[in-house]
């Protein structure tokens, strides 16, 4: 059984030094949070663009501390002389040795790519010297810390829980909620070894507030942080299936979903565009290449995953139905897309299924101009306005809510829409009642 650890309270010791490798949606929030808490944090990230405008006080992530955003936090804790950003790994090991890990697994082809996690671990291990501690923080497939992270320090002479404390203790914070959730969720920790796990305790409950499980071992540890993504997955996959039949039987899914879940034991999400982010839809391909060592077959994981991945391609059909209706062609429509984030109230849009639909839309020809002021990556389909996007387009498809579109309403899209005026809401944003009074052709997903 695992053992349950309650906080004893913050360590405000501005004595403690503590470094986090890569500056990311996880990593940034996570260096904040020890340097709000007292430490003296680097962190240590590949991309100098990034550690420039860290150091500048610049930061495009979408997170909030009560009334404070990150940006804020960020600045605040710069002139503290609490945080630094840094691309060269000896430096980060100079001044630190704990040392959190949050670069992660990217899923190329459907196979997950070790390279950027062991060359980061890679780098720390060169600098690490006798009694440090090392946390790795990110989502792997099951077995990966000791299989493949161990041998890396062995290569520099380092034998976990002789020379340096190895754990693994997951993320378990949602984008937009990192702050929050990192202080209140519960965190889960395994120890390569028998040594060290008091060290790895004092550094985590420096931030974390809620109760600590240590569990029986670090594998087990992978293989939790794995399986609760994809419960999620298969949860979503659920309730697109249940849009699909919603669609067909003329009913408003998100009525059904709603009133379902006045039942105590019915938990249903919502539907959407698809599952994107970085975290959902990798979680099956870190779970098959474990099983697949282990001879072990998977059913339910990847018929989630085909579900979810045609998520997009569902709601471009839908769209061009109703454009059939009206007898417009792909090439003759011009289509509005609000939200090119990969959920709502974010600026991720890696593995966006919002970016997806505006991929399959262009290949059916349609002429589409995005609006999504929350992403910062650029594209040949983005404008600069709510009003330039919807002016003269036939459709407007929302696929994420961002608090640019709290203006968004039917007599807003009815003034600036082009006849037929449809509405592909997918996030359920625009009243029925107003869409039908003002002449707007709604339909939800």
């Amino acid at each position: 059984m695992p053992d349950k650890m309650k906080s004893k309270g913050v360590n405000k010791s501005a004595r403690t030094q503590v470094g986090v490798v890569g500056l990311g949606f996880v990593g940034l929030p996570l260096a904040l949070s020890y340097a709000m808490a007292g430490a003296s944090v680097v962190g240590l990230d590949v991309s100098r663009q990034l550690v420039d405008d860290l150091n500048a006080g610049v930061t495009y992530l979408h997170e909030n501390r009560g009334e404070e955003s990150i940006e804020e936090i960020l600045r605040a804790q710069i002139v503290a002389g609490r945080f630094r950003a840094t691309a060269e790994p000896l430096d980060l090991m100079a001044h630190c040795q704990q040392v959190i890990i949050t670069v992660g697994l990217p899923v190329r082809r459907g196979r997950p790519d070790p390279r950027p996690l062991l060359e980061a671990c890679r780098s720390v291990a060169e600098g690490v010297r006798p009694g440090a501690v090392i946390v790795i923080r990110s989502t792997l497939v099951p077995g990966f810390t000791d299989r493949r992270i161990r041998p890396v320090f062995e290569r520099f002479g380092l034998q976990p829980g002789r020379d340096f404390t190895l754990a693994y203790a997951p993320e378990r914070m949602a984008e937009g909620r990192a702050f929050q959730e990192l202080e209140s969720m519960p965190s889960i920790v395994g120890v390569v070894g028998e040594n060290g796990i008091d060290r790895v305790l004092g550094l985590l409950r420096m931030v974390v507030k809620a109760p600590i499980y240590r569990v029986s071992s670090v594998k087990a540890a992978e293989t939790i942080k794995v399986v609760e993504n994809v419960q999620r997955d298969v949860n979503l996959a659920m309730v697109q299936e249940l849009a699909r039949f919603c669609e067909a039987s003329g009913l408003d899914v998100f009525e059904v979903a709603r009133l379902a879940n006045t039942h105590e034991r019915v938990k249903l999400l919502n539907p959407g565009p698809g599952v994107g982010g970085y975290c959902i839809p990798n979680a099956y391909y870190y779970l098959k290449q474990a099983a697949d060592e282990v001879g072990c077959a998977l059913d339910l994981s990847p018929a989630a995953r085909r579900v979810n991945d045609l998520a997009p391609a569902a709601v471009v059909a839908l769209l061009g139905k109703e454009l059939r209706h009206f007898r417009l062609t792909w090439r003759e429509a011009r289509i509005a897309v609000l939200g090119l984030a990969m959920k709502d109230y974010s600026g991720d849009d890696r593995l966006s299924p919002a970016a997806e639909v505006v991929r399959l839309l262009a290949r059916k020809g349609a002429s589409v101009k995005a609006y999504d002021p929350a992403v910062k990556r650029s594209s040949p389909t983005k404008v600069e306005s709510l009003e330039e996007c919807l002016l003269g387009s036939h459709a407007a498809v929302i696929l994420a809510r961002q608090e640019a579109f709290k203006p968004v309403s039917a007599d807003l899209m009815v003034r600036l829409l082009l006849p037929p005026r449809i509405l592909l809401d997918t996030r359920n944003m625009v009243d029925q009642g107003a869409a039908k009074n003002s002449g707007l052709h709604l339909i939800r997903i």
